[in-house]
């Protein structure tokens, strides 16, 4: 009997117990689509991660003022000026672009129409180290910065609200207690990790400091942070370490920390890479237990089957020919089961999408590793059953 016979028959005996057969695929199809659905999980949870990340500006660094408090209490409060950042941006070559911040609430009043924005006081670098584009207008000018400009940039969403179709670019706006004029709106961003870019402002980084927030230190004019960009990817780690190094060295102490999003991608990957992990060892247990009741059923089957098993040895049949029909059962009860588990965790990772801010992505190498699984559970588990039904004594098994 060659192979293809071999398989007929398996599908024709399948097909008379239908009901148990789908029974016996039950823990195959669930192990399955869990592998499914959790690899595609997990890749999508990557990729959100990530693009929220990369959201908030290519090869990003930030420094906010504040070191390690465990050194000892400092005599004065510890602060970021303006004059770190000129520091910074003539002596650290790793840094492409840096963007210092004053960010203060204020009210902005365009006639009878307001809104309650953050309002940032920052300078050009903010365009490159934030991605952001423009879609009216120009961002705010080193001139801007230098002259004290009272020149404001509005997000989208700000835009629309305080001036619905009307284009905004010249007109005056009020902020708190100053006529600031619109130069520029932003291009649409959406959201990042909470925060709302549509909803910003922004104005002269001189301008916030002197006119809206009236922030002192003798020191120079104090920051809130500072964000800066490495030139790239490779970059991030010189560019930290250059920062670091100038203003250790400005401040006589280490008064700040640094935060830097190319750490934290790292750290959010070996986090998903080990969930993933555990996730999948769960779900490699119900393939486990899947090919257990594999195992289970078709030991009945023998059993319910020996007269055959006699008769067939009896015409003939060998060993081997017995030991592979029974294996070729126990393969595809694991390979069927195997492909609805597919389909089953392939139309969950679609529902995941269609229903939350996640994308996952059903892989082909998580296809190939479930099918490649489940076909090794069903000639594993099948070993015995098989061997055991080779075994049988052909009189016997016509005796009984």
């Amino acid at each position: 009997m060659n192979l293809t016979e071999n398989v007929q028959m398996a599908v024709r005996t399948l097909s008379a117990n239908k009901l148990r057969s789908l029974l016996t695929m039950l823990g195959i199809i669930i192990g399955n689509a869990s592998v499914i659905s959790i690899v595609a999980l997990g890749q999508g949870a990557e990729k959100f991660t990530n693009d929220q990340l990369e959201a908030l500006g290519p090869n990003q660094l930030t420094v906010y003022a504040g070191g390690n408090w465990e050194e000892g209490p400092f005599d004065d409060f510890p602060v970021l000026t303006l004059e770190d950042v000129d520091a910074i941006a003539s002596q650290a070559p790793a840094v492409k672009e840096i963007a210092p911040q004053i960010n203060r609430p204020k009210q902005l009043t365009y006639g009878s129409r307001s809104n309650q924005s953050d309002v940032i006081g920052t300078s050009p670098g903010m365009l490159y180290v934030r991605n952001l584009q423009m879609a009216q207008g120009q961002f705010i000018s080193n001139t801007d910065v230098q002259q004290n400009s009272r020149t404001i940039v509005l997000g989208s969403t700000l835009a629309r609200n305080l001036f619905g179709s009307q284009s905004a670019l010249g007109e005056m706006i009020q902020v708190g207690d100053f006529n600031f004029q619109v130069v520029g709106v932003l291009a649409e961003k959406g959201s990042s990790f909470g925060i709302r870019y549509d909803d910003y402002s922004y104005v002269p980084i001189t301008t916030m400091a002197t006119q809206l927030s009236g922030r002192r230190s003798p020191k120079g004019i104090p920051i809130d942070y500072m964000e800066l960009s490495a030139a790239d990817a490779d970059g991030v780690r010189a560019a930290a370490f250059q920062v670091s190094n100038i203003l250790t060295s400005r401040h006589g102490r280490k008064d700040f920390s640094l935060f830097a999003n190319k750490s934290f991608q790292d750290l959010v990957g070996r986090i998903s890479g080990g969930l993933s992990l555990v996730l999948g060892a769960i779900a490699g247990i119900s393939l486990l237990v899947g090919g257990i009741g594999v195992m289970n059923i078709m030991l009945v089957s023998v059993t319910e089957r020996t007269h055959e098993i006699g008769l067939r040895k009896a015409i003939g049949a060998t060993q081997s020919v017995i030991l592979t029909q029974f294996l070729i059962e126990a393969i595809l009860l694991s390979v069927f089961g195997g492909f609805i588990g597919i389909a089953v965790g392939s139309s969950g990772a679609f529902l995941i999408a269609v229903f939350s801010p996640l994308k996952p992505t059903v892989s082909l190498s998580a296809i190939v590793l479930a099918t490649g699984v489940s076909g090794s559970i069903g000639l594993i588990f099948g070993v015995v059953p098989a061997r055991q039904a080779a075994k049988l004594d052909p009189i016997v098994a016509l005796r009984s």
